[in-house]
């Protein structure tokens, strides 16, 4: 099955409201092409799972910028004053995650566990309102699964199949996240016929993968 799609059939799944999980650290390996093309829908009132808000002009911190996110889940936002503007206004809520935690949380989602047991947190304010749970005399927090609506990740190249490659360090979230959402997008720069992808070098396999655009070079 061809799962190339253009850029306005692929929105056409982006709703209002949605939970939706971006790829990218401080944009690199961020499906840029398909975040400007919800700015350009006006999607709104977003719930944004992603390692960081980038730069305001970058990635994920354009769509904050454009107000269109209403919560986001998410390990730092140091770079984009905005963020940090637009929660200390009460704009937009931000959950702050330990970055193993968030990347956990995530892997935990797509491999369909109930969550995991971590020290991180314990005795600060990434405890509140979590459940503690003490084995061998030791604290831990249960940090609870992610899962998302919609997966929009960033590939180097793809087959017909959605079988994926990424480029360096611009794998980070990408493969989990590609495995934790209902519904995944792929941007990818490169697009070959199937079978041009040696099978040791898939690092996502086409089976996660709903639908692929092809991404700007």
């Amino acid at each position: 099955m061809d799962k190339i799609v253009s850029l306005e059939k692929a929105l056409e799944k982006i709703k209002d409201g949605m939970t939706i999980m971006i790829g990218g650290f401080l944009g690199v390996g961020t499906p840029e092409k398909l975040i400007d093309g919800m700015i350009e829908k006006g999607v709104k009132d977003l719930t944004i799972i992603a390692n960081d808000t980038a730069f305001p002009e970058v990635g994920v911190g354009k769509l904050v910028v454009n107000k269109m996110v209403k919560h986001v889940q998410t390990s730092h936002i140091g770079t984009n004053p905005e963020t940090g503007r637009q929660m200390n206004a009460g704009e937009t809520e931000v959950e702050l995650i330990p970055q193993g935690t968030l990347a956990e949380r995530i892997r935990c989602g797509g491999a369909g566990l109930g969550g995991f047991l971590t020290p991180t947190g314990i005795g600060t304010i990434v405890e509140e309102g979590k459940r503690k749970i003490k084995i061998r005399d030791k604290e831990y927090l249960l940090e609870l699964p992610l899962k998302a609506d919609v997966a929009l990740i960033k590939a180097h190249k793809a087959d017909k199949k959605g079988n994926l490659v990424y480029r360096k360090s611009a794998r980070n979230f990408n493969p989990i996240m590609a495995m934790a959402a209902d519904l995944v997008i792929a941007e990818a720069q490169e697009i070959v016929e199937v079978g041009e992808i040696d099978p040791d070098e898939v690092m996502t396999p086409g089976i996660f993968v709903d639908m692929i655009v092809r991404g700007d070079k």
